[in-house]
């Protein structure tokens, strides 16, 4: 408690309060545009931190990563161009209701679901962190890759009207997942001789395109619409859902935060996996699933909770094994490093008010971020009344912009415009983006601990039946696939009686 109250003390002195209120408000300008990613920002913020006390340099570093997942969501809801792969799911429900008049709702409603996810993950984080660190140190290749169809699975749910469509755009990601040298034997894979393909597809300028070169053109195209529906630009910017919204939300918002912050723990695992995880488990446990996809509140609720509850939940391994949770976390371990703060269990030693003042810090930008989110919602909103004819362009500037930024490879930039043509006839012919998307992201995952759970079994399938947490995922794959046809079958047979 000692250690606790000087954290809560050096978090309110006028330099960290001014660092938390820079840092958060960068944090959300980077979430909010395409192509500058978390990893990016913090990455940014490191040379800055050099002359910085440590203090004030995790705090700063702390503030841009919770901040920049929010802010994906601003784009992703108002023009479906997700700032982070965050918030490819929080687009699904977002944009919908952007397009019916209702922005500031979803943005109210996202800012909320994301500042209670981003507290229940400090919590966990300040209460449970080594228990919970070594239920992540159990997970093998097996469970990985239980884990990893698990994610795939989760596409049915979300394209589960359009199921054969949903399976064949899933199919095109894991094929594009194939790309690059083999993890094992170094072989080219569908590169043709292009060495910016040797580390496989990136993933920030597909996304770029799928999301946010396609609704350029779908922007610039007047017989496409767009955003720039009739209700969108009566949009009045009512910046809180309703309490009839917050109160059907409120198992969501607790079942999501808390998926969010165990995947958190899993290395690798991301937000956008325990984000589309979260709104299918959400879908699924809903009175009306049929409204998915179409502008359902509960599905903003869903995303937004669960992968800003991974922002607590991945520093867990990082703070106290020294195991990165995903990449923003490998760039903190370089901010600690650079400071003389080894990751390990002497943080909690050696440097325990430097380490709890950041987990204090946390909690502050959580509570900073929603205030700034409601306070700028209002304004946010006007963004949908900007004619198609200039928002499109400015949209297709900053994804050139973001995707050269990556790797400073017009490779990138021509890889984004092939995959925004890619995404604006996908919709059109009414195939859904998303899947491909998880596919290319899980396929990797997937693939590597398959073959490295087969190695080490020499090829005896039964290994992913004979350990305890590699049987429970596979019956939880199993579940997840029967109980949605279970259901689908009886709403039909009481259809018909």
């Amino acid at each position: 408690m000692d250690i606790l109250i000087t954290a809560f003390a050096n978090v309110v002195t006028p330099a960290a309060l001014m660092t938390l209120v820079l840092g958060t408000l960068a944090g959300i300008l980077v979430g909010a545009l395409p192509g500058l990613s978390s990893t990016m920002g913090v990455a940014l913020c490191i040379p800055i931190t050099f002359s910085m006390p440590p203090d004030l340099a995790l705090i700063l570093l702390g503030a841009v990563y919770v901040s920049s997942v929010y802010g994906g969501s601003v784009t992703a809801i108002l023009l479906r161009t997700p700032g982070t792969d965050a918030s490819i799911a929080t687009a699904l429900d977002g944009y919908p209701m952007a397009a019916a008049g209702r922005g500031g709702e979803a943005i109210g409603m996202a800012t909320l679901a994301s500042l209670f996810g981003g507290l229940i993950s400090v919590f966990v984080l300040l209460a449970i962190a080594p228990p919970l660190s070594t239920i992540a140190l159990a997970f093998g290749p097996q469970e990985y890759t239980w884990l990893a169809i698990f994610g795939l699975v989760t596409i049915v749910g979300v394209v589960s009207e359009r199921p054969v469509k949903g399976v064949l755009s899933a199919a095109l990601g894991l094929i594009l997942a194939c790309v690059g040298l083999d993890a094992f034997t170094g072989e080219q894979r569908f590169t043709f001789g292009q060495s910016e393909l040797f580390d496989g597809i990136p993933l920030l300028p597909v996304l770029i395109g799928l999301f946010s070169v396609s609704q350029a053109f779908n922007l610039c195209v007047p017989r496409s619409g767009g955003v720039l529906s009739e209700d969108a630009q009566q949009l009045q910017g009512r910046s809180l859902p309703h309490w009839s919204d917050l109160k059907r939300c409120h198992r969501t918002l607790w079942r999501s935060s808390l998926i969010g912050s165990i995947v958190g723990i899993l290395p690798g695992a991301g937000t956008s996996i325990a984000a589309f995880i979260s709104y299918n488990e959400a879908r699924r446990h809903s009175r009306h699933p049929e409204r998915f996809g179409k502008g359902e509140i509960e599905g903003v609720a869903a995303s937004e909770a669960a992968n800003n509850a991974v922002t607590g939940g991945t520093l867990i391994p990082t703070l106290t094994l020294g195991i990165p949770g995903n990449a923003v976390t490998a760039v903190f371990v370089g901010g600690l490093t650079i400071h003389g703060m080894i990751p390990g269990p002497s943080l909690f030693t050696q440097h325990a008010e430097s380490t709890y003042t950041l987990i204090v810090s946390l909690l502050f930008a959580n509570l900073l971020f929603a205030v700034l989110g409601l306070w700028l919602c209002r304004y946010m909103v006007k963004v949908t009344r900007v004619p198609g004819a200039v928002l499109g362009p400015m949209i297709l500037l900053f994804s050139v912009v973001g995707s050269y930024a990556l790797r400073n490879e017009m490779f990138d930039v021509w890889l984004a415009v092939g995959c925004g043509l890619m995404g604006y006839y996908l919709e059109r012919w009414r195939y859904p983006a998303a899947p491909l998307v998880i596919a290319l992201i899980l396929g990797p995952i997937l693939e590597v601990n398959f073959r490295r759970a087969m190695q080490i079994s020499q090829w005896d399938m039964t290994t992913f039946f004979t350990r305890p947490l590699s049987l429970a995922l596979g019956l939880l794959v199993v579940l997840a696939l029967v109980v949605p046809l279970w259901r689908r079958w009886r709403r039909r047979h009481a259809a018909i009686v």
